[in-house]
């Protein structure tokens, strides 16, 4: 008896290590959504995905796990690699809506493959590789950025907008305060690049972001036309 009550705990111990391993903590998501006209409007410049130039439209940059302090977990799970099998409905959704714009030009597999093995495999334990997507997807429909600008007055035309006006108008659109993140044109110039919102662990609503990436934009920058 005694020797079963051993083998017991040791079985115990060993299952809950092995959760350990690929189930990992993490205490909200960002949710980034990225401007295809300021990706392409670098020196580095892009690359349309075989598909076809993509809608002049917000596209999803990623769904990740973030930690409270401004560290976030990578790669947690190397033995679940990205399975496009697991997705085949969600493909011309994803190319529509997560459109790759590196180069050379790829169909999008990539883009989603390295998403899902750096971030979505450090929320696997609460959404595997099909909700993982379409989770992310949801929260595009959710978070019509580009609506919410243009009704602001707010135009993809290469004209200069208050950075607090973006904010603003963001903020009153979803309900929550975002994090602008920009990058420089092939001028040198400010431009709109990315947008962070922020999730809670269930991966089912936007919540207040408890922290914000590093970094900052001018007081105004420029939302170029795509």
């Amino acid at each position: 008896m005694k020797l079963n009550c051993l083998s017991l705990i040791n079985f115990l111990i060993l299952g809950c290590l092995s959760v350990v391993c690929v189930s990992q903590d993490f205490d909200f998501f960002y949710f980034v959504q990225q401007w295809p006209g300021s990706y392409c409007d670098t020196k580095q410049s892009c690359c349309y995905p075989t598909t076809g130039k993509p809608a002049a439209d917000f596209g999803i940059h990623g769904l990740w796990p973030n930690y409270n302090d401004g560290t976030y977990p990578s790669n947690c799970d190397p033995s679940n690699p990205f399975d496009q099998s697991q997705i085949s409905d969600l493909i011309s959704s994803l190319q529509k809506n997560w459109p790759t714009l590196a180069c050379p030009s790829g169909n999008g597999t990539a883009f989603w493959s390295h998403e899902w093995d750096k971030h979505g495999t450090c929320s696997e334990s609460l959404l595997d590789q099909r909700a993982y997507f379409q989770t992310t997807l949801n929260f595009k429909k959710q978070a019509n950025l580009l609506q919410i600008l243009t009704t602001a007055g707010i135009r993809p035309n290469g004209e200069s907008y208050s950075l607090e006006d973006i904010k603003g108008a963001i903020q009153g659109g979803t309900g929550f305060a975002p994090w602008i993140e920009c990058n420089t044109d092939s001028s040198g110039n400010s431009q709109l690049y990315q947008i962070y919102l922020c999730v809670d662990t269930s991966g089912s609503n936007f919540v207040e972001c408890p922290i914000f990436p590093n970094g900052k934009c001018g007081s105004n920058i420029e939302f170029p036309s795509f």
